[in-house]
């Protein structure tokens, strides 16, 4: 199919029409070429967008729920039955939904951005086309594609931001919104962003120290060791103190805060800490696009250069062993051997002038019934803004919780998801 043709329905007519391979679900997949730069009819590039849609054998029928993943940079889930289940929230959704798990652009099976390709001003030229804004349109070419008139959305983290762009420009498209920590700032720099994370880890940091009162030595001594090179990965990699700090993005998820009593456990020079170190880094080179593209999530029309190491606080220069979250630092770039091939594209992107994202005014014009799960303690996406952001959506439920971290959608087992619908629906009070 031509990119610039008009997208023909595709549903299928019968459950014969759909693929039986996983245990007590049916799937179809969905490709479809789009423009890679929706706004500019002149530019020819296109690219392959991927989704999979899943349902119950029974519920082929039921409208259709779009799920927009974090990151950026990271694939959509691929579902499971099995016990627990892949994702948490998914048995919850199909009860009454069929589900799209699109894989956005640059990510998964959609023209995925592995290796850099070209020069690095080309490379970071084309990765101004994977964020939210393009994402959107892709949506909304999957949107016609499916014959889907509106359809409910649910986004995880920069999902959410996602979202926040779809109301933005298509709020026509959707039948409800559901958030789980992704009310992203509207209309703030990206530095005002960080510097409240900074605040938010410093907190976690302390209630870290005071549940594993030993680990603050532990961390100390890990970063003297870091410090004189003596912290490597598998791979040879030498770990700076920046990168230990690092680990403390750990703390923003339910079960984080285990995970890194055990690292610390272990002896550096063992074979299962580094390895497990490795695993645990974040921003490494498996999806090198959320090292690459990560700021860019949170320039609401801004340039970003380098704002999370620009607004590292004194207090953290002071007191090392206070961890830090998802702050990208760009000598990290040179560090770890599978980002250095992208140091210079980075350096790029990190300095280019990002277009607003957000419409306050579409947004307060809305009428698309919302909810979302705001986690009081959230590492990631501070408390303030997401309230201030829910403010603007007179459609909106925004639920706090300090109940669960970050990945409490998927932590809950569904428990999250279910609350969102019923608020959307307007069957419980917050």
């Amino acid at each position: 199919m031509s990119s610039r043709s008009t997208p023909r329905p595709s549903i299928p007519a019968t459950v014969e029409d759909w693929e039986r391979a996983i245990p007590g679900l049916l799937t179809r997949d969905v490709r479809l070429l789009v423009p890679l730069d929706h706004a500019n009819p002149a530019d020819p590039r296109t690219i392959e967008v991927y989704a999979r849609v899943v349902a119950t054998p029974d519920g082929t029928r039921r409208p259709f729920l779009l799920f927009l993943q974090g990151g950026p940079g990271c694939e959509s889930p691929r579902p499971t039955l099995s016990d627990p289940g892949f994702p948490g929230w998914l048995s919850r959704a199909l009860e009454d939904y069929q589900l799209v798990l699109l894989d956005q652009r640059g990510t998964g099976l959609s023209s995925p951005v592995s290796e850099p390709v070209g020069s690095p001003a080309d490379q970071a030229e084309y990765l101004t086309h994977l964020r939210a804004d393009e994402i959107v349109e892709d949506c909304e070419d999957l949107r016609r594609h499916l014959g889907v008139e509106r359809w409910a959305v649910l986004g995880q983290s920069f999902g959410g931001f996602t979202m926040l762009r779809y109301l933005s420009v298509h709020s026509e498209s959707m039948s409800a919104g559901y958030f789980t920590g992704g009310l992203s700032a509207v209309g703030r720099h990206a530095d005002e962003v960080y510097r409240t994370t900074y605040a938010t880890m410093a907190t976690k940091s302390e209630q870290y120290y005071a549940r594993f009162p030993g680990d603050r030595d532990r961390i100390r001594e890990l970063l003297e060791l870091a410090a004189d090179g003596g912290v490597s990965t598998p791979n040879g990699d030498l770990v700076s103190p920046s990168r230990v700090r690092s680990l403390g993005h750990l703390l923003g998820a339910s079960g984080g805060a285990g995970q890194l009593h055990y690292l610390l456990e272990r002896e550096p020079s063992s074979r299962a800490f580094r390895y497990d170190l490795a695993e645990m880094l974040p921003f490494g080179g498996r999806n090198a696009l959320y090292a690459v593209i990560h700021e860019s999530s949170y320039a609401d029309g801004c340039t970003t250069a380098w704002s999370a190491a620009r607004t590292l606080p004194e207090s953290f220069e002071q007191d090392p062993t206070l961890l830090t979250g998802e702050h990208l630092l760009p000598g990290w770039f040179d560090e770890d051997s599978s980002l250095r091939p992208w140091k210079e594209t980075a350096e790029i992107v990190a300095n280019h002038p990002w277009p607003t994202l957000y419409d306050a005014d579409a947004l307060a014009a809305s009428q698309v019934p919302c909810a979302a799960a705001v986690y009081f303690n959230d590492a990631y996406v501070p408390l303030q803004f997401s309230m201030e952001t829910a403010a603007l959506i007179p459609g909106m439920h925004p639920w706090v919780t300090s109940q669960y971290e970050h990945n409490g959608s998927n932590a809950s087992g569904g428990a999250v998801l279910d609350r969102l619908i019923r608020l959307a629906r307007g069957e419980i009070a917050r």
